[in-house]
């Protein structure tokens, strides 16, 4: 398992630890965390793509108002990971295409 990042905890309570995966590397994070959180302790970079020049992006506000953080969960494209709390052998991946935008009253 790795712990690897420039990601500097503030000294707050110490809750249990969960393992998440990160592009498939093992992490341990606090089991408060969010996902977002636990892509900058892996020290991921980005966490997503743009859809027209692929720049990277990365979470940024952390309170759900940017949509910088979407990634995939679980299978789960176009989740807010800093909107996530992690759990348990989560499987967290980098976004690499655009948000799909669907009209569900047509679908």
């Amino acid at each position: 398992m790795t712990n690897v990042s420039n990601f500097k905890r503030l000294p707050s309570r110490h809750d249990a630890s969960v393992t998440v995966f990160v592009e498939g590397q093992a992490v341990q994070v606090q089991a408060h965390d969010s996902a977002a959180a636990a892509i900058l302790a892996a020290g991921l970079g980005h966490s997503r793509t743009t859809p027209i020049t692929g720049s990277g992006r990365a979470p940024y506000c952390m309170m759900g108002v940017c949509f910088e953080c979407l990634v995939e969960i679980d299978g789960q494209a176009n989740t807010q990971g800093c909107m996530t709390l992690v759990r348990e052998g989560m499987q967290i991946k980098r976004q690499q295409q655009a948000r799909l935008l669907t009209d569900s009253q047509h679908d």
